[in-house]
């Protein structure tokens, strides 16, 4: 007990020594813990809206239809079934066209009863019920046609005036409907070059009629449909009631089940979702790279500390465990913020369906989640520090407290080439491979992030395209560009520090080297264009394969997760890409000028 107590005084010690490396790792860590928990909790957050029309609705447990009225007695019977324990319906339903406000949607007209149905009794959000003569339309298709109460429409001809707006847990809002009609329907965009089926409804809407005009609108009795909602004595178990009844959706009596239904309410979140877990694993890969960085950064200005703690008795093991308790403890925080921003923010990066009641609220974390989040912090954390934190330990105790300059690694063909450049360019490249295994962190973390930022312009370009297509509406586009902007800001965020950090780690690991070259004639202005030039010249190499193969794996990656279609992608112009590879040049130069140069006016005499 003893032993731990010493550990852990020992990392918080110097973790309050070393406060701007301390918050650089938290943010390293944070960053990645924060998204990855948003993406686990969003959806459900955004499940809640539904949860609370279903209350509000009495919402059903099953929704089961059938196209024809020979096989209404089929539908009768789901009445009595085994764990029924209430129902309304069967209600007719027709296919038709609806007018409004110069434009015409296809629609799935409701014929119900002015009475109040024990299941599913749409919660009217403007206005009144169903009346002759009146119709009543979902609220997000009638938000999407910008009608309201006291509008009038023309449906099959006829004309009805909206006397309601109401909501309903029976089936998702539009344009994402479930489809109760014989005719058949399709959501979503349609190429141009595609035609229809006649009869095939394209997003339809939803509109709730009297029973008596619903009839009067049918040509005869093959176009209705009927639809029935049940309520179960144990909801849990609606999958199991469609599979024992045999009804499958899309089956001769078609069933739908309130866990479905809610899925299709969410799907707005899931694509979020997908978004938001994709650029956590992004950027917990951009947190290794950083805390590597900044661990070895540490480990070489902490070689006098590790000998003076050998030197009092201090075993490899406890050293060792010292180094790792500091990152450890930094990931816990880390983690619990994380999870604690991403549960709060989660509500503000999913859309409140104007067909559903109420908002998205804050999701409640599981103990998946919590697990989940934590390991995956304190594994970036153990990854990053591990093996530099045990080789420290098992560095010798002389050596340690001489804290003597590394000695540089003799490369015939290096030296050979370095002698024909010019001075800031010799140092740039010597000191690129003194730590080559930094040359590649540094290449890497700049090749995720420019991958990052090639999906980000590729998934703009489709948000772009979308509004219009029926696939997304304009408010739908707008919260998947807020996601993205989140992934955005924190992505490059991130990656600048990553810059600032190599630089820095460079400037602390090269401090003798560079002393030495000042003192031997090389200016500071100098070794500072050296400094930078060596974060440069790796970023130059990892912004090329950034873009590709990075940038087109990751691409490839994302439509292999979500079954899209690659093909169809807009994919960044030439021209782009390299204004790309350009900027990213040019923000790692200015980044990392302010650590060079203040490396570079280190005192000689001090260091050397």
């Amino acid at each position: 007990m003893g032993r731990i107590v010493l550990v852990v005084r020992l990392a918080l010690r110097d973790l309050r020594r070393r406060r701007t490396e301390a918050a650089l790792l938290l943010l390293a860590i944070l960053a990645a813990t924060t998204t990855l928990t948003l993406g686990l909790v969003l959806r459900e957050a955004a499940s809640d809206p539904y949860q609370s029309t279903r209350a509000a609705t009495n919402g059903p447990d099953v929704v089961a239809n059938v196209g024809q009225a020979d096989d209404l007695a089929e539908l009768g019977k789901l009445a009595t079934a085994s764990g029924v324990t209430e129902h309304s319906g069967p209600y007719p339903v027709i296919a038709g066209k609806l007018e409004a406000s110069g434009r015409t949607s296809d629609v799935q007209a409701m014929g119900r009863d002015a009475a109040i149905a024990a299941v599913d009794q749409p919660e009217v959000t403007q206005g009144s019920w169903v009346s002759d003569g009146g119709v009543v339309l979902e609220a997000a298709f009638a938000d999407s046609l910008d009608v309201g109460v006291g509008d009038s429409v023309t449906l099959g001809g006829r004309s009805f005036k909206v006397v309601g707006v109401a909501v309903t847990a029976a089936m998702p809002p539009y344009p994402g409907a479930s489809c109760i009609v014989s005719a058949g329907c399709i959501n979503g965009a349609i190429p141009d070059d595609r035609k229809l089926p006649a009869g095939l409804l394209h997003n339809p809407g939803l509109a709730w009629l009297t029973q008596a005009d619903v009839l009067s609108l049918a040509s005869d009795q093959s176009s209705l449909s009927y639809v029935m909602n049940l309520k179960l004595a144990d909801p849990d178990e609606a999958q199991a009631f469609v599979d024992r009844n045999g009804g499958d959706h899309g089956g001769a009596m078609p069933m739908q089940t309130w866990e479905s239904i809610l899925a299709d309410a969410t799907d707005l979140a899931r694509d979020s979702q997908i978004l938001l877990l994709i650029g956590a694993w992004l950027l917990g890969l951009l947190a290794v790279a950083s805390l590597s960085v900044l661990v070895g950064g540490r480990m070489a200005d902490q070689t006098r500390r590790i000998g003076l703690l050998k030197a009092v008795g201090g075993t490899p093991g406890l050293v060792a465990a010292v180094l790792l308790a500091e990152y450890l403890l930094v990931a816990v925080v880390a983690a619990a913020a994380g999870l604690t921003i991403g549960a709060l923010t989660a509500p503000l990066l999913t859309e409140s369906s104007a067909g559903l009641v109420g908002g998205a609220g804050t999701a409640s974390l599981t103990w998946s989640t919590i697990g989940l989040v934590t390991a995956v912090a304190l594994g970036v954390a153990v990854v990053a520090t591990a093996v530099p934190a045990v080789r420290a330990a098992r560095s010798s105790t002389v050596s340690a407290l001489a804290d003597a300059a590394r000695p540089p690694r003799r490369t015939g063909w290096l030296i050979s080439l370095s002698t024909r450049l010019p001075v800031p360019l010799l140092l740039a490249l010597r000191v690129a491979a003194r730590r080559p295994r930094r040359v590649v962190l540094g290449v890497v973390s700049i090749a995720v992030t420019v991958s990052g930022i090639y999906v980000l312009l590729v998934l703009d370009a489709f948000l772009g395209d979308q509004p219009g297509t029926g696939a997304y509406t304009e408010a739908q586009v707008a919260v998947l560009r807020h996601v993205l902007l989140v992934w955005t800001v924190i992505l490059l965020s991130l990656a600048a520090v990553n810059a600032i950090v190599l630089t820095w780690a460079t400037v602390l690991d090269n401090r003798h080297a560079s002393a030495l070259a000042r003192a031997l004639g090389a200016t500071p202005q100098e070794v500072t264009a050296a400094l930078a030039t060596a974060q440069v010249l790796p970023t130059l190499l990892g912004a090329v394969l950034g873009v590709f193969p990075g940038g087109w794996a990751l691409l490839a990656g994302i439509n292999t997760i979500t079954g899209g279609d690659s093909d169809k992608a807009t994919l960044p112009a030439p021209w782009q890409l390299i204004a790309l590879v350009l900027a990213t040049v040019l923000v790692v130069a200015a980044l990392t000028s302010v650590p060079a140069h203040l490396g570079g006016r280190r005192p000689v005499t001090a260091t050397l």
